[in-house]
């Protein structure tokens, strides 16, 4: 699958060109697998500075939201398409202190943090389901700060959404090329060795990009040669919001929801 999404993401990049306005993507939401949703969204918004935007067991950082699937995951994040998600704070050595009080899972907990050249400072955790994540101080993007994928061929794969979802080409502090969707970078590190197990079923299951127009996307994304798991269909939130979802997988069977929001 990968080989036949990446063949179809290089002639469209030839053929096409990148996503234009016309069908600007927005980064939309992160779904991840816990058994218990709540407590999990509980744990965002105590430690991650996530928000309480009304939908019980989910949470939202800015304009992106957290979502659950209430079962046991396959898998943690490592180990798959998507290795981690990043948070920045104005304060990374205030947060780390609180959480190494509240007993969390920190890696390298005698020196967690590191000064990247004097550039902004970073450290890693893992929530209790799985999910790696990397904590960072960048003043210029705080918040949700990236997604950071790994690829056999990282180059490739970041053309690949690039060409489905547009984005700002962009550098982070000018020491990894990636893609922003306003705040929100997306990254890709190559994969040194072993493969990749798909993100479905694993602690984050899947990313999701949103389109004002679902249908006119699915048409351009389709002629760019990538087929649809599941072809645009009317869905009720738990909000009551009526919008429309679908998925595709991307490289590296990372499972994507694209989805028009509701008002």
């Amino acid at each position: 699958m990968h080989s036949r999404l990446a063949l179809a993401a290089t002639f469209a990049l030839t053929t096409f060109g990148p996503a234009t306005g016309a069908i600007a993507a927005d980064y939309h939401h992160i779904h991840l697998v816990a058994p218990d949703a709540k407590e999990a969204a509980a744990w965002y918004i105590e430690h991650m500075g996530c928000e309480d935007f009304g939908r019980e067991g989910a949470c939202a950082v800015g304009t992106t939201q957290f979502i659950w699937f209430e079962r046991e995951a396959t898998g943690p994040t490592i180990g798959s398409g998507v290795n981690h998600i990043g948070f920045s704070f104005e304060d990374l050595e205030a947060k780390m202190a609180s959480w190494q009080a509240a007993g969390l899972n920190i890696e390298n907990p005698d020196e967690p943090i590191r000064d990247v050249q004097g550039l902004f400072k970073l450290a890693f955790l893992s929530d209790p389901w799985g999910t790696r994540i990397e904590v960072v101080e960048d003043h210029e993007y705080l918040g949700v700060h990236h997604i950071h994928l790994s690829s056999p061929d990282p180059d490739e794969t970041l053309g690949w959404y690039e060409n489905i979802f547009g984005g700002e080409r962009d550098s982070l502090k000018g020491r990894i090329s990636g893609l922003r969707y306003g705040g929100v970078w997306l990254l890709v590190s190559q994969l040194r060795e072993g493969s990749l197990a798909a993100t479905q079923g694993r602690a984050l299951d899947h990313l999701g990009w949103g389109f004002p127009d679902l249908e006119a996307a699915a048409a351009v994304i389709k002629a760019k040669g990538v087929e649809f798991q599941m072809e645009p269909r009317p869905f009720t939130n738990p909000l009551g919001q009526e919008m429309k979802i679908s998925f595709v997988l991307g490289p590296d069977d990372v499972r994507i929801e694209i989805v028009q929001p509701g008002s």
